[in-house]
């Protein structure tokens, strides 16, 4: 049984893997982002409880103080910052001696962690981490969770302006790498804040393929 500890009154996994990805996350993030990931994961862990989905914790733990890890500099890449981060957290538990299937759900929390029309329907581990995520971006399933305990979450790990601090990174993403947002949620911040941008449609990738008919 995976031993326990009490996080801004909430139950959650207590690991060495756990504590070293807090601590991971904690060291490469800046605070908003880091705040962010935690009460993503309490958002989670608490979900799963008030609807008694059986879960591994260490896994939904660290796909959710993760799940971001591809928005800081370390982990900065060519591609999607989520496939760059997943790749990261994958390697991350592989070197603590994670098997490959505790692995690929870790992987597919974070590369799924900002499409939930996929994330929310695999694997218990997958979709309470991409809920709690939702829940912490977007207000998603904001009701949830008792506002008592709402409460003091936000007080534990305050929000620190994350609206626009995510807005500004999204758009600094959008203005280095703009091929990486074309078929994603990035798009919408790109319209909305960026000026001159001009995204690919799908339907150019069909009408411009190479076949005749």
């Amino acid at each position: 049984m995976t031993s326990t500890q009490m996080i801004a009154g909430i139950r959650v996994a207590d690991t060495p893997c756990v504590t070293q990805a807090l601590e991971y996350a904690r060291a490469h993030s800046d605070a908003y982002l880091f705040n962010h990931s935690v009460r993503s994961w309490l958002f989670a862990v608490r979900i799963g409880q008030l609807r008694a989905i059986e879960h591994d914790g260490e896994v939904v733990a660290i796909g959710c103080l993760l799940h971001d890890i591809g928005l800081t500099k370390e982990a900065a890449g060519p591609r999607r910052f989520e496939i760059e981060g997943a790749d990261v957290a994958r390697s991350f538990v592989r070197d603590r001696g994670f098997d490959e299937r505790r692995a690929q759900l870790i992987w597919d929390s974070v590369a799924l962690n900002s499409t939930p029309s996929i994330g929310l329907f695999k694997e218990a581990e997958v979709s309470l981490c991409t809920a709690g995520i939702g829940l912490d971006f977007g207000g998603r399933q904001y009701d949830a969770i008792p506002q008592d305990e709402m409460a003091a979450i936000l007080e534990a790990y305050p929000r620190l302006k994350m609206k626009k601090r995510i807005t500004d990174c999204f758009c600094c993403i959008i203005e280095s790498k703009p091929a990486t947002t074309y078929d994603n949620f990035a798009r919408d911040f790109g319209e909305r804040f960026v000026a001159g941008y001009k995204p690919t449609s799908v339907v150019d990738y069909l009408m411009n393929s190479p076949f005749t008919e």
